[in-house]
């Protein structure tokens, strides 16, 4: 039978990582000692207290279907932390759980978009904002930014990159892929920029307990009158907790919109899995000494790697502030060759890598600029040391 695809479907790009990683497992079948930089997690295991909750849970009968939106206790629980943390009030109604954070744009942009509808994406971005903004029938407008402005968009920038067409713009801060923190002031204007010109912010903050210090993290719904009401929040436990297969992810935002995006979710998945919620309430309201120690130990490895790149002739990078990752340019090699094979773009630089060196990284074509790779320092401080060591031999056989 010849099954004819929808269009939607047709049109959706390939993860430019899967090529990749697929021939980094098989190397490693085959014996091959391969350092991966490739991890959107963290390496640690989910703590102890909250493995505990969800065995708690399962042995107290607590696996049955839940409200669509997420359970009373861990609205509560996320009600708590912004009122704690960034003194916000919100309720239950204002809140949706999902099955991840992901899949909370999702329900976003299937609530919020018509088609023909434009929505601002800076890039460099994650990998998944445009296409899910494309699956609504939406227009994701890319804007980008610059290294030297701390990959960071500008009030400036997104003022002219508004038309009457603009539903949305969206700001992750921290930053996947570049680490980068929006400072306070720049956020704020920001957040005004937005409410002027009746554009809704969307704020991807699901790494804001991993931040260094050098720049103070600030949930983008609280930095001025009127930022609440035109802000959503998207947030969950994954990246903070280590907690990305546990699948909870959440929305904070204007209720009619939230009403709309659990309807969505009504008709898709549902609840997201009740153990898995039960376990995310000990994540909010148990001791944060485990986030603590984690970011910890992630900054040392930052550092170990931003001074190990940048010690090789050719590459530059930016400090990331939070989240894991080192955004390192290397398009001074483009052009360049070892023996027969050249290099031309983010793809054929990761795959040289991966051939000569067995190191595996993330070309920077997915995420929105084809000059740079992404490397996860969610590894350990050996592979760190080892991975940076074979990158500075490889290049240096390019010519």
């Amino acid at each position: 039978m010849n099954i004819r695809l929808s269009r939607r479907v047709m049109g959706l790009e390939a993860s430019p990582t899967l090529a990749l990683t697929g021939k980094a497992k098989e190397l490693r079948k085959k014996g091959h000692d391969v350092i991966s930089f490739t991890a959107g997690e963290p390496d640690f295991d989910t703590p102890e207290h909250i493995k505990e909750a969800a065995i708690r849970a399962v042995k107290e009968g607590h696996t049955k279907y839940t409200p669509v939106g997420g359970m009373e206790e861990l609205k509560e629980a996320i009600i708590e932390r912004y009122r704690k943390d960034h003194s916000l009030e919100y309720a239950r109604e204002e809140i949706l759980v999902s099955c991840g954070g992901k899949h909370s744009f999702y329900n976003l942009c299937q609530a919020l978009l018509d088609p023909g509808d434009e929505f601002i994406v800076p890039a460099p971005y994650w990998v998944s904002y445009p296409p899910m903004v494309r699956l609504a029938g939406g227009v994701p407008r890319i804007v980008h930014t610059r290294e030297e402005e701390g990959f960071r968009l500008t009030p400036e920038r997104l003022k002219d990159s508004i038309t009457d067409r603009t539903k949305a713009v969206v700001i992750n801060s921290p930053s996947n892929p570049t680490g980068c923190v929006y400072p306070p002031g720049e956020i704020e204007e920001l957040v005004r920029v937005a409410i002027d010109r009746g554009v809704l912010l969307i704020s991807d903050e699901i790494y804001d307990r991993i931040v260094y210090g050098e720049v103070e993290f600030v949930c983008a719904a609280g930095v001025c009158d009127g930022a609440r009401e035109n802000t959503v929040i998207l947030n969950g436990v994954s990246k903070s907790y280590s907690m990305t297969g546990w699948r909870i992810g959440y929305a904070l935002g204007p209720k009619g919109l939230i009403e709309a995006m659990t309807r969505v979710q009504s008709q898709s998945t549902s609840n997201p899995t009740s153990i898995s919620q039960w376990a995310s309430v000990a994540a909010l309201k148990g001791s944060q000494q485990c986030v603590e120690e984690m970011v910890r130990e992630f900054k040392k490895r930052r550092d170990m790697m931003v001074e190990g790149l940048s010690s090789i002739d050719g590459i530059s990078c930016v400090r990331p502030q939070g989240a894991f990752y080192v955004f390192a340019n290397v398009s001074t090699f483009f052009g360049r060759a070892h023996k027969d094979r050249a290099i031309d773009d983010s793809t054929g630089f990761a795959s040289f890598l991966l051939d000569t060196g067995e190191v595996c990284v993330v070309p920077g074509a997915g995420f929105g600029d084809d000059r740079y790779i992404r490397l996860s320092f969610a590894c350990s401080e050996e592979d760190i040391r080892r991975g940076v060591d074979r990158i500075k031999e490889a290049v240096g056989l390019l010519r």
